[in-house]
């Protein structure tokens, strides 16, 4: 997951649950938590009961996340979030609980009486995770047009231009969409599964190298004994789970999208 896509995840992660965003930098953004967002992702539940039982002043939290640290020219201090880390896997978890699905629509300011038209496009974001005694993670955000079939990648980042609402706009007509939801999230599926394909897998033949090499030190050490104890098989299966190689591949979140 490429750090620009990490900013814009995190920029409609916030826009899209009401928080304030205080400064967005190529860099990094400052955010300001609303009440249900701090409680959900701070962790200071004794803060917060100590609050509502004594009618105190509400103070959430501001927060600056820096998404690309090695660009960083400024002396900012944040949580430095990136694939992997805990903060993007908890907002990653907050997502899911929130309702992983949405269906928004562009903000139009409409100066004349004509209707604006507005396009649905079906947008996902997966992430695919490579599993063995290492682990790697990739995010792709895919957005597919449900009346062309047009694809583009980086759509979670081109969203992040768009001033978006859940409420539909006055004086707008939503196309009706041509391709179903469900047929254009088979697309994007068989997109995911190409990248997979042509993506390099030389890391399931190092795990397998190490594990190889794991099994020949296991198997010196046990050398000559005949009846092997129960703790060799029980170290032998272990290994083996902690090298095989797996691929998983999860949908984050996703929507519907009406776009001008």
């Amino acid at each position: 997951m490429h750090p620009q896509q990490i900013h814009g995840y995190l920029l409609q992660f916030f826009k899209e649950n009401e928080c304030q965003i205080l400064n967005d930098h190529d860099h990094y953004i400052n955010v300001q938590l609303t009440i249900e967002m701090d409680k959900k992702i701070m962790n200071r539940p004794f803060y917060w009961k100590y609050l509502e039982s004594t009618d105190g002043v509400p103070c959430p939290a501001q927060l600056t996340f820096i998404t690309d640290k090695n660009k960083l020219v400024e002396d900012i201090k944040g949580e430095v979030v990136h694939i992997g880390s805990p903060r993007l896997s908890q907002l990653f978890q907050v997502t899911k609980e929130l309702g992983s699905f949405v269906q928004m629509y562009e903000r139009v300011v409409n100066k004349h009486e004509s209707q604006t038209i507005l396009t649905p496009w079906l947008g996902v974001n997966y992430k695919v995770s490579y599993y063995s005694d290492q682990t790697k993670e990739i995010l792709y955000s895919l957005g597919i047009n449900l009346m062309t079939g047009e694809q583009l990648n980086g759509f979670q980042e081109s969203l992040s231009e768009v001033d978006l609402d859940r409420t539909m706009p006055e004086n707008t007509f939503n196309l009706p969409y041509i391709i179903k939801p469900i047929r254009a999230l088979e697309r994007l599926d068989a997109v995911i599964e190409n990248n997979i394909q042509q993506d390099d897998h030389t890391w399931a033949k190092e795990a397998k190298m190490r594990w190889e090499k794991d099994k020949e030190v296991l198997e010196h050490f046990y050398e000559g004994v005949e009846n092997k104890p129960e703790c060799y098989e029980m170290e032998k299966q272990a290994m083996e789970e902690q090298y095989e190689t797996r691929i998983k591949i999860e949908i984050v979140n996703g929507g519907l999208f009406y776009l001008k």
